[in-house]
């Protein structure tokens, strides 16, 4: 007796102390050395080379909190301040200068606790397959010989993956806790970047095939948390709509208004149905969604593929992404020939000689989810006056010292000085190259929370204009900055817009079903005041 207490005790000190510790160590202490340095990789965390396992697993265990299990801990303020209002919080004054503040209400309204975190990590199967489209399933079903039963919807993939996820691992020869590039073989480029934009992160910038995947592979446990979040709140806002649907206001609508409701909620009418089969579908399917039939439920029914919530959180992540793509060709409409073709440049897509205008922004509509591939000379467009003033006196380049040295250089003069002095470069090779190269990354990192900032106004007038972007007068310098940041943002990431995220325009698609149900119901109840007082 005495030896059992003595063993609770010891257990449930550990637990309280050591919790952490425990399940964290837990969750990859079984991965393979490749996964161990390629989580690392992913997070941009050094390793030595050669590292044996434990010391990998030691520099894992030091940062696996602040990447894994709570990530907004690497968040700067503004991340943290946007992350509370989308939750409804309203961060005050004075908390917005204290970063472990804000870290600490973000924490009471993080979309999970650590200890369901540290278990997610224990079988990534789940949970990473979860944010693909159909189509990406339907492929990786295909490419590996999984038979997926007709019809092929989107539950059935998923299930039909996950129970063959280890076997196609195994079989190709590669690890599955933390899934290598294997993962992700079918996937295009555009497919990689397409999902970034869809998800609201941005592209690594230089980027290849590789970054983009562990970029996909990093930000997917965030994306699945954001999708799970819209799509329980979409269940929610459907539930409180259909539970207001009363038979009295079932009766009380017309022929157009229950085949409307029969349209706008994937209920199949058949030709020559009555209004009495019309009400008679409208609530079986209530009570579908309601989970009151003998074999549903409401979680079957919101998760499965044919429920109105699945149905419409799938239909607005779609919207969401063709709103991206509509504001990218809403502003493309202005760029110059020039800005089209450099976009293109940048991405090493050839541009046909003599290309017309509309030709050009038909080529870069067809690319807005490619990614710009490596440091190019169009690299250097939206670096400050000083980066480019110190870049050119120390690129040992006798033109473009020249230019630096000049008191009347303008920044344009600047920035064709780099471009050139940077094509010299790259056609040449060495240590030149090597240094032009460094110089960017080192700028860009630099000026990535503040590129803009101390641009004059004439100099973001003459930026907005290389985009053909005019200008309304009056503008203020806040507003040119802003307008500056949108353009150059379009530039380089395509699709991705300037907003941190397309949720919120999933968010507000979601909500359309809700008030579409609630004005109906609204319309139902005031016909089925009106029947009621007829009878009286």
């Amino acid at each position: 007796m005495r030896l059992t207490s003595l063993f609770t005790f010891a257990l449930a000190t550990n637990v309280a102390v050591g919790s952490s510790n425990w399940f964290s160590k837990a969750a990859y202490n079984k991965w393979h050395e490749t996964e161990l340095e390629r989580w690392l990789s992913d997070n941009d965390i050094p390793y030595p080379t050669p590292a044996d396992r434990k010391d990998l697993e030691n520099l894992i265990q030091k940062n696996w909190d602040n990447y894994a299990i709570s990530p907004y801990r690497n968040w700067d303020t503004d991340k943290l301040n946007s992350y509370l209002k989308t939750k409804g919080v309203e961060t005050k004054i004075a908390a917005q200068a204290n970063k472990d503040s804000l870290i600490s209400q973000v924490q009471g309204q993080w979309y999970e606790t650590e200890d369901k975190a540290q278990h997610a990590w224990a079988d990534v199967k789940d949970w990473i397959l979860d944010t693909w489209t159909e189509s990406t399933l339907k492929s990786f079903a295909d490419k590996h010989g999984i038979p997926v039963p007709q019809p092929r919807k989107r539950d059935t993939l998923l299930q039909q993956i996950r129970n063959n996820y280890e076997k196609v691992a195994k079989k190709t020869g590669e690890t599955a806790s933390y899934p290598g590039n294997w993962l992700y073989e079918t996937w295009s480029e555009s497919d990689l970047k397409e999902w970034l934009d869809t998800h609201g992160f941005p592209a690594p910038q230089p980027t290849t095939r590789d970054e983009l995947i562990a970029a996909v592979r990093r930000n997917s446990r965030l994306a699945y948390l954001k999708s799970q979040e819209e799509m329980d709140a979409a269940s929610a806002r459907t539930n409180a709509a259909y539970g207001a649907l009363t038979d009295k206001i079932i009766d009380a609508w017309s022929d157009s208004q229950l085949k409307e409701f029969c349209d706008k909620n994937g209920i199949s009418v058949p030709q020559g149905t009555k209004a009495n089969q019309l009400r008679a579908l409208v609530r079986k399917h209530r009570a579908e969604i309601l989970g009151d039939t003998v074999s549903g439920s409401a979680a079957s029914a919101f998760g499965a593929a044919t429920s109105k919530a699945g149905n419409q959180y799938a239909k607005a992540t779609n919207d969401a992404s063709l709103a991206a793509q509509e504001a990218f060709d809403q502003a493309i409409q202005y760029w110059s020939d020039t800005r089209l073709k450099a976009y293109l440049d940048a991405r090493g897509v050839p541009v046909p000689q003599a290309s017309k205008t509309d030709e050009l922004r038909a080529l870069v509509r067809r690319n807005s989810h490619k990614a710009a591939s490596g440091y190019n000379a169009w690299t250097w467009d939206d670096l400050s006056y000083e980066n480019l003033k110190n870049y050119l006196a120390n690129s040992g380049d006798a033109a473009a010292k020249q230019v630096s040295d000049s008191a009347s250089a303008t920044r344009e003069d600047l920035v064709k000085a780099a471009q050139d002095a940077y094509a010299s470069a790259s056609s040449v090779g060495g240590g030149s190259y090597a240094s032009a190269t460094s110089y960017l990354a080192q700028a860009t990192q630099a000026a990535k929370n503040n590129v803009f900032d101390t641009w004059s106004e004439s100099e973001l007038k003459a930026y907005l204009d290389s985009y053909g972007v005019q200008v309304p007068q009056g503008s203020t310098l806040n507003e040119l900055k802003a307008e500056a940041r949108k353009q150059s943002t379009y530039f380089k990431y395509g699709t991705s817009g300037p907003v941190d995220t397309a949720f919120a325009k999933i968010g507000e698609s979601v909500k359309g079903v809700y008030q579409w149900v609630m004005g109906q119901l609204g319309a139902g109840a005031t016909e089925a005041k009106k029947k009621a007082k007829n009878e009286l």
